[in-house]
This record gives C-alpha cells, structure tokens and sequence, in this order.
C-alpha cells in the first residue's frame, strides 16, 4: 500500500467516511466531519500510523488532503504527488 493510499484511509477512518469516500480533495471544514475536534484526531492518527512528530504549526498548517500529504513528504515519507 502507498504512502497515500495510507494518509487516505488515515482521513477516513479518522473523520468517520465510508470506505470508498474520495478525499484527495478534502478541506478542512469542508464538511462537516472535519470538525477541529476531527482535526486533533486526524494529527494523532497520521501522527501513529507514520511515526512522525507533527508541530503546532503544521497543525495549522494541514488544511487539506493534499497539505497532508506534502506534511509527509516533508517529514520524510515519500509520497507522490496528488
């Protein structure tokens, strides 16, 4: 399984989509899912499944999909472009 195919089912499973839901491209608040609460989580969850350590500002920062996966790509894991 890719780096991405991996941040996608880290996005669903932590904002609660169907298996099958398109998020490449999600925003943040976009719906309603993705909530701030939803936001701490979803860090967590792409915090664990990668083993990174995501800042404060990142945090900010990571206001969609595709802001994910550069996030990843700047700590490290190689993904390809979305």
């Amino acid at each position: 399984m890719s780096h991405l195919d991996r941040l996608r089912a880290v996005f669903r499973r932590a904002l609660n989509l169907p298996a099958d839901a398109s998020v490449d491209d999600l925003e943040y608040r976009a719906i309603q899912q993705w909530d701030s609460l939803a936001h701490m989580a979803l860090v967590a969850a792409m915090e664990d499944e990668f083993s990174i350590m995501i800042d404060t500002d990142e945090m900010i920062d990571m206001s969609s999909f595709a802001k994910a996966a550069e996030l990843l790509e700047k700590h490290g894991v190689g993904t390809a472009a979305v």
